[in-house]
């Protein structure tokens, strides 16, 4: 690297009989912090979901159809030299990788890049540096579009994943590794006490053992205002979409993910910036298990994996891209659609033999993102937890209490790296034993008494949405600070199948209010006063079958997978105190809060 920092890095080179062949050949890099010879978790296929394929044996599918493979450990990673502060050196570590894999021999001097979840995020960093020899990608589930609105903060609040995740990652850090007494204090940390006992500080966190990994977990936790911390290259290639090269690329990502608005941000902004081949694919999966047909509880049929996609299986779907790409061979993906989506839904409604309900879906494809023809539909919110196209008639408020020590537990959702705390995926919105946090099991989230819960009547026909979620709400609180969460659930009818229906969440957002104005330059609530909102969530794609309602969830708190909103306002992953918040939804002709909903007619 620029700075005399040496990173750990394996090439692998076209061979015959032993004997490596004469190149220059076009290269496939992939950077991870994972370890760059250890076998990466999703490097699996449908017909062997239960085996991942080590580096080696995907090394190998590559060079046997003309590519080198370059892998190499993220800097302070494994067999890395250099102190790992995560994300921040991955953009000039990239650059100064391509800059030297271009003037190796074996190299054509064409760079593709592949690789899922952080290794995404390396190729998105890169990019944004313009690194030489860039000449195709695929990001898998990740590339931070903007970090502070998806993967480390959303709305405003933290996401606690980079908790969990920072835990896991530091047993297997160099210096902890060197060091038994940290080792075993880390080994010996019980996640699940501490996420019951915040707030933490620094010196008293679960990973207060690996100091160098509390430290950035709360640097960025308490990087509250979107300011110039979050505006570089490894955090924010939004800012940096005119700089990548003009370049094919896919951006590939699903609904029970932390990546879709991701993957549909850096589709959207570079297709603007102007780069001509963008291309988009969105399932129905959570983080990286593109080859499995279910999501948490929820079943999506035997279509729903990315093999048969364009391709027998995932590695022939990129060894394809790459052959198209670098090769210039024309071949099945070459004609590909340029949006490629999964809509969730129009199954049975029944359970399978694992006890799964058969959701059901099917792939569409689009010429563009959004969907051609989409319309907005506007449902609004009514005092009987009515969810109508006709507004309140009259001024009416609903009120709840957010109590930080008594949370909406996290019920699936776009989560990964959450384990222990919590998983991803399509779950029935009820508490229960493996949800942290649940209080009364079998309680429907619904029936809390600090979430709104508003339905549609029963759908007379099939309703498909697909796109991002917004709540318009007004607001009042008597703290200074407290947060909004939206969540959209299909709400299944009661049937012999399922005699108390079912709650599928579909994908959920959160809103700080200090951050209602600007996520630049927040400002603190005045009590009592009444304020417009506007909340996001992740994309979806979901037919609402006929019978079911569509169901908005409102509440304070969807925790552990954000972090609490003490209520007092002080700074950012700094909290001393603890208050409850007196939360007001106001309903009323000229206060209109509704649901926006993306349908595609049809």
């Amino acid at each position: 690297m620029r700075d005399g920092v040496a990173l750990a890095t394996d090439v692998w080179i076209p061979s015959r009989g032993g004997r490596p062949l004469d190149g220059p050949f076009p290269v496939v890099l992939e950077r991870t912090p994972y370890g760059r010879n250890l076998p990466s978790r999703s490097e699996r296929s449908r017909a062997a979901p239960d085996r991942a394929e080590s580096r080696a044996e995907v090394a190998a599918r590559f060079t046997a159809r003309g590519f080198v493979v370059v892998y190499q450990d993220c800097r302070g990673r494994y067999d890395s030299e250099g102190e790992y502060e995560k994300y921040v050196d991955d953009a000039e570590d990239g650059f100064d990788c391509c800059a030297w894999i271009v003037e190796q021999p074996w190299c054509d001097g064409r760079i593709g890049t592949k690789g899922l979840s952080y290794a995404a995020h390396t190729q998105a960093a890169l990019a944004s540096l313009g690194a030489p020899g860039l000449a195709s990608m695929f990001l898998d589930s990740g590339g931070f579009a903007n970090a502070y609105q998806g993967g480390i903060r959303q709305g405003g609040a933290f996401e606690l994943k980079q908790a969990t995740w920072a835990h896991r990652n530091a047993l297997v850090a160099p210096e902890v590794l060197a060091d038994p007494e940290a080792k075993a204090a880390l080994e010996a940390v019980d996640l699940h006490a501490w996420f019951a006992r915040m707030p933490w500080a620094p010196g008293d966190s679960p990973v207060a053992a690996a100091p160098d990994y509390e430290a950035y977990l709360f640097e960025q936790w308490r990087a509250g205002t979107f300011d110039d911390y979050w505006k570089v290259p490894g955090l924010w290639a939004e800012g940096y979409h005119d700089v990548w090269p003009d370049v094919p690329m896919v951006h590939m990502s699903s609904w029970y993910d932390p990546y879709p608005r991701t993957a549909v941000d850096n589709y959207r902004g570079l297709r603007a910036a102007g780069k001509r081949d963008v291309r988009l694919i969105l399932g129905p999966w959570t983080h990286g298990d593109r080859s499995l047909t279910w999501a948490g509880e929820v079943d999506f049929g035997a279509d729903a994996v990315i093999d048969g996609q364009g391709a027998p299986d995932f590695w022939e779907l990129r060894l394809r891209w790459f052959e198209h790409t670098l090769h210039g061979l024309t071949n099945d993906v070459a004609s590909g659609p340029r949006v490629r989506y999964f809509v969730m839904g129009g199954g049975p409604g029944d359970r399978d033999a694992q006890g799964r309900l058969r959701h059901g879906g099917r792939w569409r494809t689009a010429a563009d993102w959004p969907i051609p023809g989409t319309e907005t539909r506007r449902l609004h919110l009514r005092a009987e937890g009515a969810l109508t196209e006709a507004a309140q008639a009259s001024p009416a408020e609903l009120a709840w209490t957010h109590d930080p020590r008594d949370p909406v537990p996290t019920i699936g959702g776009a989560i990964t790296s959450g384990r222990p705390i919590m998983e991803g995926g399509a779950y029935d919105q009820v508490e229960g034993p493996e949800f942290f946090g649940s209080s009364v099991m079998g309680r429907p989230l619904s029936d809390r008494s600090d979430v709104l819960a508003f339905r549609s009547p029963p759908l007379e026909s099939a309703v498909e949405v697909t796109g991002p979620i917004e709540v318009e709400l007004w607001v009042a609180s008597d703290a200074p600070d407290t947060d909004v969460t939206i969540k959209l659930v299909d709400e299944y009818p009661p049937s012999e199948a399922l005699p108390d229906g079912f709650a599928m969440i579909l994908t959920d957002g959160i809103l700080r209010l200090r951050y209602r104005d600007s996520f630049e330059r927040p400002s603190l609530l005045e009590p009592g006063r009444v304020y417009r909102v506007q909340v996001t969530a992740f994309p979806t794609s979901n037919l609402f079958a006929a019978g079911h309602r569509i169901r908005l969830d409102i509440a304070s708190s969807n925790f552990p997978k954000y972090d609490l909103n003490f209520g007092t306002g002080e700074p950012e992953g700094s909290a001393t105190e603890v208050r409850t918040a007196r939360n007001t939804l106001h309903l009323s002709p000229e206060r209109p809060s509704a649901l926006l909903l993306p349908v595609v007619p049809g």
